[in-house]
């Protein structure tokens, strides 16, 4: 099977989409190894740097040359938020797969607006985690009983320093809403998959750093800012309680200043009978009923990767293990791993936290779509 992938966005995102692919036929050889056709990116010369790095047969400036290109089956949209939508909508109506970046735009409108014959995956990666994999594994056989409630956090320190740069993260028109798509859609996706559906939600946001400075030139990650002042436009830090379809409880906190608190992202469980909990930054290990399980061979897709118990993963192995879910959508031509549909749902989740933060009363998640 002749798969040609264009990568649109070169940042790091890309360039972690990029690894995957390559990657691919290492840890899943009866999958189809993607021919790299094309990158673009809009900054001059990074989608040329990455042609010759990673071996694209060309790079281009405008990503619209792609959506014709009889040549390309398959795109991975990693570009910014607020540029989603125009790209997938384009891509996935002239009928290409699609792995794109989550929020996937900057509200549920935009997701909802991408529609195609091609498979589409989006990129909630957390969920792929092999100690994640077996927490649902538990929780679905009633492992711990009944589920009474649960705490999720996703807190980081990326944006800690208020001398970072007033980038398009920052705004609101380019980044949408802050942490909550950032951080949150991750969160709201991880508790759905584990826990079922959020019916209600009571919440509160907070802009805790209100102005930073401008960059002065084009930037790439988390610069320091040393332009003129300007205000930060999106939320900073949310805090949620949701009440499940099951009627558990579920308390969420999401926060990209939360200082000395790097990529501080997990949960507890706690059930009628037991409890469990993960830790991203011990991604291998599993906390159930005060005894530590370390993940292997037989929990996700494990042994795709290492041989025995307790060795590391990493974060850009859950991005192989994501591209080879979108390459067997393909190949199988039915949906593997998170969906538009997960997108969503995430979005509305999120859309009903503002709504509850800004008039200080519950909100009803309706379930459009």
């Amino acid at each position: 099977m002749n798969l040609g992938v264009a990568v649109v966005g070169m940042g790091w995102m890309g360039r972690v989409h990029t690894r995957s692919y390559l990657r691919v036929r290492h840890h899943y050889p009866d999958l189809p190894q993607p021919v790299m056709i094309s990158v673009a990116d809009g900054v001059p010369g990074r989608a040329e740097a990455a042609a010759a790095q990673f071996g694209f047969g060309e790079s281009t400036l405008d990503w619209r040359t792609l959506v014709d290109d009889p040549r390309v089956h398959a795109v991975s949209v990693t570009a910014p938020n607020f540029l989603h939508r125009e790209m997938g909508v384009a891509f996935a109506a002239a009928g290409k797969h699609l792995w794109i970046e989550k929020p996937v735009g900057l509200a549920a409108d935009d997701a909802r607006a991408i529609t195609g014959p091609g498979q589409m995956t989006v990129g909630f990666n957390y969920r792929h985690a092999p100690a994640v994999v077996k927490a649902h594994a538990l929780l679905t056989a009633g492992a711990i009983g009944e589920v009474t409630h649960a705490r999720f956090s996703f807190c980081s320190d990326y944006a800690a320093s208020p001398d970072d740069a007033l980038t398009w993260r920052f705004e609101r028109e380019r980044g949408g809403n802050g942490v909550l798509g950032d951080l949150g859609s991750h969160a709201v996706d991880l508790i759905r998959h584990l826990l079922g559906e959020i019916t209600e939600v009571r919440a509160d946001t907070a802009i805790l750093i209100p102005e930073r400075r401008r960059p002065l030139g084009v930037t790439s990650g988390h610069e320091r800012g040393t332009g003129e002042l300007g205000a930060v436009e999106n939320e900073d830090w949310f805090g949620a309680q949701f009440r499940m379809a099951s009627q558990a409880r579920v308390s969420c906190e999401a926060s990209r200043v939360a200082v000395d608190s790097p990529n501080a992202y997990g949960f507890t469980v706690y059930g009628r009978t037991g409890s469990l909990s993960w830790d991203f930054r011990r991604m291998g290990e599993l906390r159930v009923r005060d005894e530590t399980i370390f993940t292997g061979p037989g929990d996700g897709d494990f042994g795709a990767f290492q041989p025995g118990a307790a060795i590391a993963m990493s974060y850009d192995d859950l991005k192989v293990i994501e591209a080879s879910l979108f390459l067997r959508s393909i190949v199988d031509g039915t949906p593997h791993g998170p969906t538009l549909t997960d997108a969503i749902r995430a979005a509305e989740v999120l859309e009903a936290i503002e709504i509850s933060a800004s008039t200080g009363r519950n909100r009803l998640v309706l379930l459009k779509s």
